[in-house]
C-alpha cells in the first residue's frame, strides 16, 4: 500500500470552492486533510512551514468527484478493446468488430460493448450470421449500450450449457434476461486476472485524469464475479488511484446469502446492481403499461416480498442495501418492500441506513413522495437523459413522447428533500462528470432541470452522503484532502429559475462560481486530483 502522505502543501493564487470562505483564493493541506481555507494574503504566513506551495495561476480547486454507480472491469475492457459507443451504422460496427477480431487472433473470447442499433440506419443488429463472419469465428460478447441484452456469436453460446433453455434466448437475435446472464457469465470466466487488473487499472487512471477521487463499484454475481470485486478492492487499498467503495448484488434474506457474501467480501452494501427489472433500450425494465413499441410491460427479476426480505436482512446486519429499479412497475415494488421491511423491523431503522435505489427513471409525484418518507437515496445517472432523451430519443421510440417527458426528474426529487447522487454507470455512459453535471442542468425536459451547484453537489457531497459519511465531499478545515484543481474560464452560478441566477452572482449573496457549462462551451480541464492528500494525477 502507498505510504500515506504527512506533507505540508499551500495551493495559491486560484479559486477554492468551499462553504467556509466562498471568496477563498487559497487553501492549506496537512497530510491527509484540509487546514485551512482563505485569502491569499492570510496564505503568506502559511508559506514558511509548507513542504510544497502549488502556484494555481487562476486554476479552480474543488472537493474531488464521486462517481457513485460504476463496472471498473468492463470500463476498462471498454476503454482498451472494443468500444462500439457511438458507432453511427451497422456496417461500421461489423467493420469495427472485424478489425478488432483480427487484431487479436487466439485471444479466447473477444469482449466489446456498446452497440446501439436505435441510432443505426439499418434499424437492427447484426444477424448472428453476420455476427460470426466479422468476428471470424471467434468467440464474441458484445453488450448492449445498456448492458443488458447482448450478441453473442456462435463459438461463445457453444461454450454456455444449456444456453437454449434460458429465458430470454433467440436462436439469431441478442440475448436478454438470464440468456444474456449465462453468456456474460461465459464471457467473463476467460478474462485471466492479469486482464482483469490491466481494465481495473485503465479505468481508476482514466478516473484520476478526470478528476474522480472516488467510485462505488456495483458488483454482484449476475454482473461481474466475487474475485472480480475482490482484487479492484484490493488495487484501490494499494493506494494509487481513487478510493473504490464495493457494492455486492445479491438477495439476502430466509435462506439467502447476500448479506455474508457482501461482507466478506468488504462490500459496504448489498446493492447496486440488485436487478428488479432492466433497462428500456433492452425492452427489459418493468413497466405498468406496455411499451409504445412492444406488446409488453418488461420483465420483472423480483419481487416485492424477495425486496422485503432482503432489506429487512440488511437493516438486521446494519448493512446497506440497495437495488437497480427503471421502470414504474419495477420502482412500485421496491417502494412497496422497503414499506413492508419498515412495518417488520421499524422504519426508524430502515431510513437510518439510507437503502439505494439505482437508476431510478420513471418515478411520479406519489413515487417521489415515498423515496422521502422512506430515506432512500436516489443514485441516478444524468447523462442518460442526454443520450436518449428528448422527442426524437430512444425513450420516446421506446414510450412515446409523454411518457418519456417524465423521465428522470431530479428537480423534483430534490424538491422532495430526496439525496441524490449522480454516477455514470460506465460503460454504459462514459466517465465524465462535468458532462453529467450539464446533463442534469441542461436536462432535455426543462422541468427536471437543477442548478449547476445542486448537480456538483450531487455529484461530489452526494456520492459521499449516500455512503452515511456527511463530512466528507467538501472542502472545510478537518476535511478529507480530496480535492481537483482545473483549468477553467469564467466561473459563473448557473440556475434554471434566472431570478435565482442573478441574485446568486451579486456578490453579496456569497455564493461561488462554477465553471460556465452551457452546451458547447469546452468542459473543464482537470490539472491535478488528489486524494486523501496523495497526489493521483498531474497534468
Amino acid at each position: 500500500m502507498t505510504e500515506r502522505t504527512s506533507r505540508t502543501v499551500l495551493l495559491r493564487g486560484g479559486s477554492v470552492y468551499s462553504p467556509a470562505d466562498p471568496f477563498a483564493t487559497a487553501m492549506l493541506v496537512e497530510g491527509e486533510h484540509v487546514a485551512w481555507v482563505g485569502s491569499d494574503g492570510a496564505a503568506e504566513a502559511y508559506a514558511d512551514i509548507a513542504d510544497e506551495i502549488v502556484e494555481l495561476d487562476g486554476a479552480l480547486v474543488t472537493p474531488a468527484f464521486v462517481d457513485a454507480h460504476v463496472h471498473a472491469t468492463a470500463a476498462g475492457l471498454a476503454l482498451t478493446g472494443l468500444d462500439l459507443t457511438g458507432c453511427p451504422s451497422l456496417a461500421e460496427a461489423l467493420a469495427r468488430i472485424a478489425a478488432f477480431a483480427a487484431a487479436h487472433p487466439g485471444d479466447g473470447v473477444l469482449i466489446g460493448h456498446g452497440w446501439d442499433q436505435t441510432a443505426w440506419p439499418e434499424g437492427r443488429p447484426p444477424t448472428l450470421a453476420e455476427l460470426d463472419e466479422a468476428a471470424g469465428g471467434a468467440a464474441l460478447y458484445l453488450s448492449r449500450t445498456d448492458v443488458h441484452s447482448a450478441l453473442a456469436s456462435t463459438a461463445l453460446r457453444a461454450l454456455t450449457p444449456g444456453l437454449a433453455d434460458e429465458p430470454g434466448h433467440t436462436a439469431e437475435g441478442p440475448l436478454a434476461r438470464e440468456a444474456h446472464h449465462a453468456v456474460r457469465r461465459t464471457a467473463l470466466a476467460h478474462v485471466g486476472s492479469e486482464q482483469r487488473r490491466r481494465a481495473q487499472r485503465a479505468t481508476l487512471a482514466r478516473a484520476a485524469e478526470l478528476g474522480i477521487g472516488s467510485l462505488h463499484e456495483c458488483a454482484g454475481p449476475d454482473i461481474s464475479s466475487e474475485d472480480d470485486l475482490a482484487e479492484l478492492l484490493a488495487l484501490a487499498a494499494e493506494g494509487e488511484g481513487p478510493e473504490v467503495f464495493g457494492y455486492w448484488g445479491e438477495l439476502g434474506g430466509p435462506g439467502r446469502s447476500g448479506v455474508e457474501t457482501a461482507r466478506r467480501l468488504g462490500a459496504v452494501g448489498a446493492g447496486g446492481d440488485l436487478f428488479v427489472d432492466g433497462a428500456f433500450g433492452s425492452h427489459t425494465a418493468c413497466l405498468h403499461v406496455p411499451y409504445a413499441d412492444a406488446p409488453h410491460t418488461g420483465t420483472a427479476y423480483l419481487t416485492t416480498e424477495q425486496i422485503a426480505d432482503h432489506v429487512a436482512a440488511c437493516t438486521e446486519a446494519g448493512l446497506q442495501a440497495g437495488f437497480h429499479a427503471i421502470g414504474d412497475a419495477a420502482i412500485t415494488a421496491v417502494l412497496d418492500g422497503v414499506r413492508a421491511a419498515g412495518d417488520r423491523v421499524g422504519l426508524a431503522r430502515v431510513r437510518a441506513l439510507r437503502h439505494r435505489v439505482e437508476h431510478a427513471e420513471t418515478l411520479d409525484d406519489k413515487s417521489v413522495a415515498a423515496f422521502g418518507e422512506l430515506g432512500l437515496v436516489a443514485s441516478v445517472q444524468p447523462a442518460f437523459d442526454a443520450a436518449w432523451g428528448g422527442p426524437e430519443g430512444m425513450y420516446a421510440q421506446r414510450l412515446g413522447a409523454a411518457r418519456a417527458a417524465a423521465l428522470n426528474p431530479f428537480a423534483a426529487l430534490l424538491r422532495a428533500g430526496v439525496p441524490l447522487a449522480f454516477g455514470s454507470d460506465a460503460p454504459v455512459t462514459a466517465l465524465d462528470p462535468w458532462g453529467t453535471v450539464r446533463a442534469a442542468a441542461f436536462h432535455r425536459t426543462p422541468e427536471h432541470r437543477i442548478s449547476v451547484r445542486a448537480a456538483f453537489t450531487a455529484h461530489t457531497r452526494g456520492g459521499w452522503r449516500a455512503l452515511g459519511r456527511d463530512q466528507d465531499g467538501v472542502l472545510v478545515p478537518g476535511a478529507a484532502a480530496s480535492y481537483a484543481v482545473w483549468a477553467a474560464r469564467e466561473l459563473v452560478v448557473q440556475a434554471p429559475d434566472s431570478r435565482v441566477a442573478g441574485w446568486s452572482t451579486d456578490p453579496r449573496s456569497g455564493t461561488p462560481g462554477l465553471p460556465d457549462l452551457t452546451p458547447g462551451r469546452p468542459l473543464p480541464v482537470c490539472l491535478r486530483t488528489v486524494v486523501r492528500g496523495r497526489t493521483v494525477h498531474q497534468a
